[in-house]
């Protein structure tokens, strides 16, 4: 992969780690990461007599990609590091066996396949670590057939992986006479147990084979593996019953008091059930399968730890391959250990009483290991640090996206809620390919109704900003509808030979099944293959040049051509992708390269296209959503929702997705009031740049002193030229003031910027002054009182000559003088008086 498509963008690890809703529905069974911390060594005084178990589920992804993903990506593949794994802490966890539950392979008929899975073995071989191992339907060359209509000879199964390499091993027992069964005794804790694993498509004659190996070991516990048993539910919790789990419940395993355990891979997810056999007895039954999941399941393989003291089963998920990738490699699907219900679980199972009916000697051994799972979960957590988080949030509102340079083309639905009917336009905000939708009778749909499109704004994805989207009624398949560029509309003829991406948010709806709904396309560049240069193909020949639709195996499909049209298509698919669920998808193609890579809620998924640069496009088509377009008209209708798209001219980084958040730290005050003020100062001004259409409002400071709360409340909207102004002309009271501006999309804002400043006191008027009155003889006892000057005694006043601290008006300054001066008087004329009479005295 290029430098240019890193896997993440990258953050500080404290920040929140990328959380989509629905992410690991679609493409991870991802649990949040375990720390070291919580993973801590048990009691040393908690031993028992313990072993594990190792589960290898479907490696047929690791097998078919080791040679040109993995191993150029990462150095190694996921199916070799298990194995080397397995191998190097055999004796930490007390593994005496390891299960293969088949699909070992993806294409039986690949060479190259087989041999990437026997490198990955051949680690388990060399270390004298015993497994069992039996074929899938991709390890047959004719999977639709019993077991026994095969061309065994020619099988490559058996060249493989069959008797002659079985044999080899300790624990062998000796295979079914097509060599694509076997069983193997192996010794655990003083106690045997057997696995037996039967081939994919199991025959009667293979059936009656397995019984024959039960009767001839009657007192051994079985441990039974096949690649197809218990399917899961839609749910990707419920376990389902098949006609494979039925017919082998009923022909072996039910009247065999002896199995008390299976697995089986196959069916995409976990899941597991009780159910009793004929003896009243529990027969435990576990699904483990990640093909589907982040890199083909991301390397992880089961744990089970058999506690035979104190009776319990208990089963770890974890992925060795997780802890060895280069820490930049790392994304959010990382995580080291699955806890999920049937990911992580420990049922009772009393191991003797289980057993008594068929081996009343068995017992437990020594009491002397530790808890093995969870010292397994310490070895994966060591020194683990976890992927670098991809730090997003939330929109605030519609402009909270971040604007791409080369955009040709950006569809938005918000504002359209109701039916898309013949006068609806759903614009184009980067340029002039405005959606408008077709007459459902001028097309080849079948039932189609005006109403089977509408706009919607009560569920979009979480970190879309457009908060709408418009959702398609096709549940037959043929009662389609879709949404298309006009005839002229620039995109039409674009030309992406330089690279490109696309984004786009889908949704299948709850009710979307296989039969009806497989294959549907989200996003057409529509034309005709066959016309344009494509060599003649099986497949697809006349149909469109470029699609992003689903499988009937619910994977995003993509389907491109190169620029140069003769080099015929290129594919690129995800993993199994949950119905009613929001996803994010970004097909990024790099030139420079020649690679195009699928995202997929941000992590690029496994099997991506090479060799490919640019597009090829057919002149004169449109674009469409919302339905395929083969032999020349529209079919094969989304049934379900597509969120605001987008197409930009050149590859772009994780960093400018629909997914990431406007650029809101460019606000800047860059005008404010400071310092002292005049007293008679009637407005203020703010003004700076910010986000265009973002809100910048002004607000009292939230703390710190003299923030009044009568100067605040002001929001303006920053122009589109990147400024804007708030005038403040009320509040402007005299003292100190702070006040916080912030910028602001809806809910986000930024951290404000703080600004403060102050309003000089008013300058008080002056006190008139008033003549003292006059008195007998013209005297003034007790000394002279200059006019407009408050005698000792009367209230202290400020500077300014308002009285201080008294809260009082200054215009009683008048009155007050003039009391002041009576009673002076009045107090000379009683003085005068008693000096006459202390004279006469």
């Amino acid at each position: 992969m290029s430098s240019r498509l890193p896997s993440a963008t990258r953050t500080r690890r404290t920040a929140a780690a990328l959380t989509v809703a629905g992410l690991a529905a679609g493409l991870a069974v991802a649990a949040p990461a375990t720390t070291a911390a919580t993973a801590a060594a048990p009691p040393a005084e908690d031993l028992a007599s313990r072993f594990t178990l190792a589960v290898l589920p479907d490696t047929q992804f690791y097998s078919r990609y080791s040679a040109d993903q993995f191993l150029p990506r990462y150095g190694t593949d996921p199916f070799a590091t298990q194995t080397e794994w397995l191998t190097a802490h055999a004796d930490d966890l007390r593994i005496p066996f390891t299960l293969h539950l088949g699909d070992i392979v993806d294409r039986a008929g690949v060479e190259a396949e087989w041999r990437a899975a026997d490198v990955a073995m051949r680690t388990m071989d060399e270390a004298a670590a015993p497994y069992s191992i039996l074929p899938g339907n991709h390890d047959v060359l004719n999977s639709g057939v019993r077991d026994d209509q095969l061309d065994v000879a020619n099988e490559p199964f058996n060249r493989w992986f069959g008797a002659t390499r079985a044999a080899t091993q300790s624990t062998y027992g000796g295979s079914d006479p097509l060599g694509l069964s076997q069983f193997h005794i192996f010794e655990a804790e003083g106690q045997r147990f057997m696995s037996l694993a039967v081939a994919w498509n199991a025959s009667d004659a293979t059936l009656a084979w397995a019984q024959s190996v039960l009767d001839a070991h009657p007192d051994v516990p079985v441990i039974l593996t096949s690649h197809a048993l218990i399917n899961v539910a839609a749910d990707q919790t419920s376990p389902v019953e098949t006609g494979d789990s039925q017919r082998m419940w009923d022909r072996l395993i039910r009247g065999n008091d002896q199995i008390f355990l299976t697995f089986n891979g196959h069916f995409h997810g976990a899941t597991r059930q009780v159910k009793q056999n004929d003896f009243g007895h529990d027969v435990h039954q576990v699904l483990m399968d990640y093909q589907m999941a982040y890199e083909g399941g991301n390397g992880y393989l089961g744990l089970v730890e058999f506690d035979l003291t104190n009776g319990r089963l208990s089963l770890e998920t974890g992925s060795p391959w997780v802890v060895q990738k280069p820490q930049e490699s790392l994304t959010s699907y990382d995580q080291p250990l699955l806890d999920g219900e049937h990911q992580r679980f420990s049922v009772p199972i009393d191991f003797r009483e289980r057993f008594a009916g068929f081996a009343p000697g068995f017992t437990a051994g020594s009491a002397d290991e530790p808890r093995l799972t969870e010292a397994a979960r310490a070895i994966l957590l060591d020194g683990f640090e976890g992927p670098d988080p991809i730090s997003t949030e939330a929109p605030g509102n519609e402009l909270d996206f971040v604007e791409a340079e080369g955009t040709l083309a950006h569809w938005r639905f918000n504002g359209q809620d109701g039916v898309v009917d013949a006068d609806t336009v759903i614009e184009d905000i980067a340029g002039d390919n405005d959606l408008t939708r077709p007459d459902p009778a001028d097309t080849n749909a079948v039932g189609t109704l005006w109403e089977d499109v509408t706009v919607q704004s009560s569920d979009v994805h979480g970190y879309s900003s457009d908060a709408a989207a418009v959702c398609f009624d096709d549940s037959s398949g043929s009662r389609f509808s879709y949404l298309t560029t006009a005839p002229d509309a620039p995109i039409n003829e674009a030309d992406l030979s330089q690279g490109y991406t696309i984004e786009t948010f889908v949704k299948m709806d709850a009710d979307w099944n296989a039969s009806a709904n497989g294959w549907s396309k989200a996003l057409t560049r529509t034309g005709n293959r066959s016309q344009i240069g494509v060599p003649e193909t099986r497949w697809d020949w006349t149909a469109s040049p470029t699609a992003l639709g689903i499988s009937n195996l619910r994977e995003f499909q993509y389907t491109s051509l190169d620029a140069d049209a003769t080099l015929g298509d290129r594919v690129n698919w995800s993993g199994e992708i949950m119905v009613d669920q929001w996803q994010h998808v970004a097909i990024v193609n790099d030139p420079e390269s020649r690679t195009t890579t699928m995202f997929v809620d941000g992590a690029p998924v496994l099997r991506n296209a090479t060799n490919v640069g640019g597009m090829a496009w057919h002149e004169g088509h449109s674009w469409v959503l919302g339905a395929d377009w083969t032999d020349d008209a529209a079919r094969n209708g989304w049934h379900g929702c597509i969120g605001e798209t987008r197409i930009i001219d050149r590859p772009t980084t994780p960093d400018e997705w629909l997914t990431q958040r406007a650029d809101l730290t460019g606000f800047g005050v860059r005008e404010a009031p400071s310092g002292e003020l005049a007293a008679d100062v009637s407005s203020v001004r703010f003004a700076g740049v910010g986000f265009p259409g973002a809100e910048v409002r002004l607000a009292p400071a939230a703390e710190g002193v003299a923030a009044r709360a009568d100067l605040g409340g002001a929001v303006t909207a920053v122009a589109a030229d990147g400024t804007w102004e708030i005038v403040v002309t009320s509040g402007l009271t005299a003292g100190e003031h702070a006040v916080e501006l912030s910028q602001a999309l809806g809910a986000r804002s930024i951290t404000p910027q703080r600004v403060a400043f102050a309003i000089a006191a008013a300058a008080p008027a002056p006190a008139p002054t008033t003549p003292a009155p006059a008195v007998p003889g013209g005297a003034q006892p007790g000394g002279t009182v200059p006019s407009g000057t408050v005698p000792t005694g009367a209230p202290a006043a400020d500077v300014d000559g308002s009285l201080a601290a008294t809260g009082g008006d200054s215009g009683l300054m008048m009155p007050l003088a003039v009391a002041a001066s009576v009673l002076t008087v009045l107090g000379g004329v009683l003085l005068a008086l008693r000096r006459r009479r202390i004279a006469r005295g």
